[in-house]
This record gives C-alpha cells, sequence and structure tokens, in this order.
C-alpha cells in the first residue's frame, strides 16, 4: 500500500490511495486542470483513478470532485447527506452507510463518522493486504470512536489545522475563530498531540501532518510538539498546501 497528496490545506485538499489493483483519490478541491498537473507528479492521469471518496460538502474538498468525474467517468462516493448537501450532480454514484465498512476492489473501506459542521462527515481507514492507513482532517474534536478506530494504524494522516493562541491573535473575524475552534471545526496542535497520545502506534510507518493553517499556525510549532511522541513515531513527514506530499509506502511485517 501507498499513498500521497495533491495538496493539503484550506485552498484544496485531494489524497491518492493506492494498494493492489485498487486507486482511490480522497476528496478533490482542486480545479480539472491543477488536479491533471498535480497528479503527473505522482506519474498518474486521472484515468488511472478507480473512485473517489467524499468526506464532506466543503468545497476545499469538492470543488474538483464533480468536474472531475464526469470529464472521466470516474465513480464517487459519499454518504447520503453529503450528497444532498453538495447537490450532487448526474454523475456515476453510490452512496454509503457511515457506520458501515465497504469493499472497493482489493480495499475493505471503513467510514468514520467525526464530528464537523458539515451534513454527513467521514474520514475514512483502508485495509488491504495487512495494512491499515488512516485519513483523519477535518474534525473539531476527539471521540472515543475516533480513538478506537484509528488505534493500530499503519499510515495517518493527521490534521493539526492550528495553533489556539495564533488563531485567537490573529485577523480572523471572531465568528470564524469560534467555529474553528469549536467541537465542530478542526483540530488545534494540541488535540492531535493528544489523541497521538491516546492511540495504539506500535505499527505506524509514517505519520503525515496536514492541514496546517497558512494563517494560524506554524510548521516550526507542530514539529517542536511532534517530539513530545517522537519516540514513538518511526517516520513523521509534512503535507504542504502547494506540494502535497510524494508517496509513501506502507510494508507487511
Amino acid at each position: 500500500m501507498r499513498f500521497a497528496s495533491l495538496g493539503s490545506g484550506s485552498k484544496g485538499n485531494a489524497t491518492v490511495v493506492d494498494c493492489g489493483s485498487s486507486r482511490f483519490l480522497v476528496d478533490c478541491g482542486f480545479s480539472i486542470r491543477e488536479t491533471e498537473r498535480r497528479l503527473l507528479r505522482l506519474e498518474l492521469t486521472p484515468a488511472d483513478i478507480g473512485a473517489v471518496l467524499v468526506t464532506h460538502e466543503h468545497t476545499d474538498h469538492l470543488r474538483g470532485v464533480f468536474p472531475l468525474a464526469k470529464k472521466y467517468n470516474i465513480p464517487v462516493i459519499m454518504t447520503a447527506g453529503t450528497s444532498k448537501a453538495a447537490k450532487a450532480p448526474s454523475v456515476p454514484l453510490t452512496l454509503i452507510d457511515s457506520h458501515s465498512p465497504f469493499v472497493f476492489g482489493d480495499v475493505t473501506i471503513t467510514p468514520v463518522s467525526v464530528p464537523h459542521d458539515a451534513r454527513e462527515p467521514v474520514q475514512y481507514i483502508f485495509s488491504c493486504r495487512g495494512l491499515r492507513l488512516g485519513v483523519l482532517t477535518d474534525i473539531g474534536s476527539i471521540t472515543p470512536h475516533v480513538v478506537d478506530e484509528y488505534s493500530g494504524c499503519d499510515g495517518l494522516l493527521l490534521e493539526c489545522n492550528h495553533d489556539l493562541q495564533m488563531l485567537q491573535n490573529g485577523p480572523y473575524p471572531m465568528a470564524l475563530k469560534q467555529r474553528i475552534s469549536s467541537p465542530w471545526g478542526h483540530l488545534s496542535n494540541d488535540q492531535s498531540l493528544a489523541l497521538l497520545e491516546s492511540i495504539d502506534l506500535q505499527r505506524l510507518q509514517h505519520l503525515v501532518v496536514g492541514h496546517v493553517s497558512l494563517q494560524n499556525n506554524a510548521l516550526e510549532i507542530v514539529k517542536g510538539l511532534m517530539q513530545e511522541v517522537d519516540s514513538k513515531l518511526p517516520s513523521v513527514h509534512y503535507a504542504c498546501q502547494e506540494e502535497g506530499f510524494g508517496w509513501l509506502e506502507l510494508k507487511a511485517s
């Protein structure tokens, strides 16, 4: 199993997951042209994507999903709530139960319900050939369900959206600050660190820190916090808005 990112942040998100004969795009917050350009960095084209899995309807995750699916006839997978909120057009669409795993090709995909200010948001865990990859961004608070589901992953893409003090002292309007820091907003650095201290990391091969705010966070702060769990983390990577991150491979023991 391997995974990579086309970009991660408030201006657009897309993650590629590749295992066996199955290849997925998790969200697509970029235009068709930009998605094509970024896929080329990974030596891929849209024709290589077997399906697009959508986490929720916010523009930075949804912007390019339907145009890409329509142009290349790519199946789209999302919850019924996300479909209604996104006003899904006529594209190949599969609606999933937010609490039930399903199989696509070689991969078992587990949707994980998360607290976020969207209609029926989920994140995803991919299981293939004895490996588990978790994608966890756009979540406002850590629930026992999230802790249970994301324990024991071999790879994890985890949101560290904001430093709370930078957010509070920053230029955003008060209403937006309250939304971001609410239990239905985004994870702060401290919340993400608390999650890492709560889940089983014994199998973890790669941790990727993503969805880092350009206005309300700083990589130096995040890297300093990650040192607190450094002994448990064999490999830490940081996803950026413009470049995402390149292929990371997960290997079965």
